[in-house]
């Protein structure tokens, strides 16, 4: 999967740019390069795009070689790519309300808009409450604010980085975010929820604050940071890497 959000959109954490110069012999991509290339690799990518301001791709999952489900769901100008799978969503299902035929994709969406228009709940809280490995992108075209987040048994995996023009690069795809942001990359951290209103979070550890931790690639080029919790803090709100900016809920200001 890819997502692609415009600067305008989404800050991401500082430190997620790379200081490396940019007379490197690797350079970032721009937003529309990023996306043709990941387009061009199979006739069954699925795309959708929002002006300049954000743009999705979707493969469908090989059922011979995939070992955790890919799947892409929109409800109501609510976009989801979800990955892995949740060992209680029967549970959840019957929490929420939903109809039994609802997957994990469909269930994120509502669960995502239930909190967004009956709000304030902490976001940390229901994702604590998802069991299974998972990772997933939600784009609310309505609201216009992404919130993507991350598992944390490291069983599924998620990539950030930042394009040539700004824009935030998400995907499940080592070798698509590297080749797209070059320096500018990072590992999603896990156990992590980002939300373009409220920054960074971790959610298995709420009242601790993040930090970035330099990395150095094997050509001794300072890279994108890596995002960790700190275990040494305590906080009593959302922390934004690289921002002051605060907040506690999963949804908008809208």
């Amino acid at each position: 999967m890819l997502g692609i959000f415009n600067k305008g959109l989404v800050q991401p954490p500082q430190e997620l740019n790379s200081p490396a110069p940019l007379n490197s012999s690797v350079k970032p991509k721009h937003s529309q390069e990023i996306l043709k290339d990941f387009i061009s690799h199979s006739s069954n990518t699925f795309s959708i795009s929002f002006g300049d301001a954000t743009s999705f791709a979707y493969l469908p999952p090989e059922k011979s070689s995939s070992i955790h489900q890919r799947m892409f769901c929109a409800v109501d100008g609510i976009y989801c790519v979800f990955l892995g799978s949740l060992n209680n969503l029967c549970h959840l299902i019957k929490q929420y309300g939903l109809s039994k035929g609802t997957d994990e994709a469909m269930f994120v969406i509502e669960a995502y808009r239930t909190l967004r228009d009956r709000g304030p709940y902490p976001a940390d809280q229901v994702l604590k409450d998802l069991d299974g490995s998972f990772g997933f992108v939600v784009y609310d075209n309505n609201a216009k604010t992404v919130f993507a987040a991350l598992g944390g048994n490291e069983e599924i995996r998620l990539f950030w980085g930042i394009s040539a023009d700004g824009s935030v690069v998400i995907s499940d795809k080592l070798e698509v975010v590297k080749g797209s942001c070059a320096k500018s990359f990072a590992p999603f951290p896990t156990g992590c929820m980002f939300h373009s209103d409220h920054g960074l979070k971790s959610f298995e550890h709420p009242t601790k604050k993040m930090k970035a931790m330099p990395r150095i690639d094997s050509e001794g080029v300072m890279c994108g940071a890596n995002f960790k919790v700190d275990v040494q803090s305590k906080i009593h709100s959302m922390p934004r890497v690289g921002s002051e900016s605060n907040g506690a809920i999963w949804g908008s200001h809208t």
